[in-house]
């Protein structure tokens, strides 16, 4: 990389370096232009061309490596997938949902972990302060850059499980389909609350699989597909997941399922083919939406309010 790329690279401000710790010594980190360094200068963290703190390079696991390979591989299909107006539909009604269970929340210093594209900041709007995206994949960082412009929102290359972050720093944490990539939950949970202020709130929407219908038909559909990794790849259960939070610190106080049969018709155009054809049928948009208030209804009635495809989770890190 030459001098000119250096001087072209944006600048991170001072209040987002002062959210960002070194993964393997937790020490306070300083701007080394075009870099960051530890202040007595024995860890430095290049910077790509987008500004982004590549973190990775020292701290990261075996299991992460791999989940990196795998979404530089898919990033350009996954972006593509959100774009679709049946998915951009059915993904409205799960953002409502989510915001429903943010209200509330105080959201002045953020952070989003496995970020993908910055979709949780995406959901705040302007509701967040300022706040870290941390995410495994350059690919998706780039992108995330690009939709977040204005400096408010920094993003850095980490492991979930070793998070470049400060302790007792956020207000809130978000993660939105980034828990079942990580099979070391303990890990990622006691990072999410070493991170989370006391009274913080971590919010998350992800896959869950206590419904035996949708564990059987996962099982086989992980091991079909190009996209997914059966591997590296779980979705939460409500029986393992709880306590897990509980020993981290944290105490979950919504467990709330969503998606049913239109999920699995609108929101699968990386798994079903022939989901890809329905950007093509007039009136795709109000069909969309039609199916997600049956799937709101269907997952109401006593009995299935754990059948979802979907989890929504608030837990909270206790003030004392």
């Amino acid at each position: 990389m030459n001098r000119g790329d250096d001087l072209s690279r944006p600048a991170l401000r001072e209040d987002m370096i002062a959210l960002l710790r070194c993964p393997v010594t937790g020490a306070r980190l300083v701007a080394a232009d075009p870099d960051l360094a530890t202040h007595d200068g024995s860890r430095r963290y290049a910077r790509s061309a987008k500004g982004i703190p590549l973190f990775a390079a020292e701290a990261c696991s075996a299991e992460t490596r791999k989940q990196q390979a795998h979404y530089e591989a898919i990033a350009s299909a996954y972006v593509a997938n959100l774009s679709y107006p049946h998915t951009e539909e059915y993904v409205a009604y799960l953002d409502e949902t989510l915001l429903a269970a943010m209200e509330g929340g105080s959201f002045a210093t953020v952070a989003e972990i496995c970020c993908g594209t910055g979709e949780g900041f995406a959901l705040l709007g302007g509701r967040a302060g300022r706040g870290v995206g941390i995410d495994i994949s350059p690919s998706m960082l780039a992108e995330a850059v690009r939709r977040h412009p204005g400096g408010r929102i920094a993003f850095a290359q980490g492991d979930a499980t070793a998070l470049p972050l400060a302790d007792a720093a956020f207000d809130s944490v978000i993660m939105l389909g980034g828990i079942h990539h990580v099979n070391d939950r303990r890990g990622l949970f006691r990072e999410i609350s070493r991170i989370l202020k006391p009274g913080g709130t971590f919010y998350f929407r992800e896959p869950v699989s206590d419904f035996i219908l949708w564990r059987v038909i996962r099982n086989i559909i992980y091991r079909l597909s190009p996209i997914l990794d059966h591997e590296t790849e779980r979705p939460l259960l409500y029986e393992e997941t709880v306590p897990l939070l509980k020993d981290a610190g944290l105490e979950c106080r919504t467990w709330r399922t969503c998606g049913f049969v239109g999920f699995c018709l609108f929101m699968n155009s990386d798994v079903l083919m022939f989901n890809r054809l329905f950007r093509f049928l007039p009136g795709i948009r109000g069909v969309t939406r039609f199916f997600a208030r049956l799937d709101d209804w269907v997952l109401r009635r006593r009995g299935l309010r754990r059948a979802g495809l979907l989890v929504i989770g608030v837990a909270g890190k206790p003030l004392g």
